[in-house]
């Protein structure tokens, strides 16, 4: 069967988008997934995601990690999809889709940005300068000095696949404030297991525990991440969070097809 692809970047977070909308690719498919991901063997990325129809709402997107295996939410992987979406001709410049931690809706803007609508957070967990919380996938923060030289990728196993997440798995980012409600970003992420230029949910949580880790304050920060700038906002409730937005670039790195 011939598969034509899209290969999509959000701040160097990069995935393979299928149109799935004829449901002819399976979510099971683990082995064809990986390959499609693998740099050396595919078409190489961080993820790949399925387009698919989903009653009442614009599309369903549902997201794979480079491991084959379906996962939580994407936060960068959602703002490349209403990118998709967009060049598809579906809906007009904003969006409402499902996701797997529920519904989202983002909207392209006049600058060409992509914002994206992130599910409520509703606890967050602290011990000394780590923070523990979920924002659509789960991710612990710590705030260390020297970002630029730190060890990401062993530390982030390290933390990784230590007793506690093993099992599970969890993102590690480490942040660093580079200016007044600037943070720099940088994150291990599980099923990719490795460090990426940049993760959506992650930037979310590490502007959350920014807030929480500089004295309530700001709602809105500027994030610095290898592969690019990104824009977190949100109001707070009584301790947990609404109102989350995540904005910055999403574009298509180029198509094709291939034989599976």
């Amino acid at each position: 069967m011939i598969l034509r692809f899209y290969k999509y970047q959000g701040a160097g977070n990069d995935f393979v988008m299928i149109d799935n909308r004829d449901m002819k690719l399976s979510k099971t498919d683990t082995s064809l997934i990986k390959k499609l991901c693998d740099r050396r063997f595919g078409i190489g990325a961080d993820g790949l995601i399925y387009l698919q129809d989903r009653e009442g709402y614009d599309f369903e997107m549902v997201y794979f990690n480079s491991d084959g295996r379906e996962s939580t939410m994407c936060g960068n992987g959602g703002r490349c999809i209403i990118r998709f979406a967009h060049a598809l001709g579906l809906g007009g410049g904003g969006f409402s889709f499902l996701a797997a931690d529920g519904p989202h809706s983002g909207r392209v803007l006049a600058d060409g940005r992509i914002s994206l609508e992130m599910k409520d957070v509703r606890a967050t967990f602290r011990h000394g300068d780590e923070y523990i919380l979920d924002t659509g996938s789960p991710h612990i923060v710590h705030f260390v000095k020297n970002i630029s030289g730190y060890p990401v990728a062993a530390e982030g196993r390290r933390i990784r696949y230590s007793e506690a997440y093993k099992e599970q798995g969890i993102n590690v980012n480490f942040a660093e404030e580079i200016a007044a409600g600037s943070i720099f970003v940088r994150t291990y992420e599980r099923g990719v297991e490795d460090e990426t230029l940049s993760c959506g949910t992650g930037v979310v949580a590490s502007a959350i525990a920014y807030y929480y880790h500089n004295n309530y304050k700001p709602a809105d920060i500027a994030v610095e991440t290898l592969g690019g700038h990104l824009h977190v906002r949100f109001n707070m409730q009584e301790m947990y969070f609404t109102d989350i937005w995540l904005t910055g670039p999403a574009e298509e790195v180029f198509s094709g097809e291939t034989t599976i």
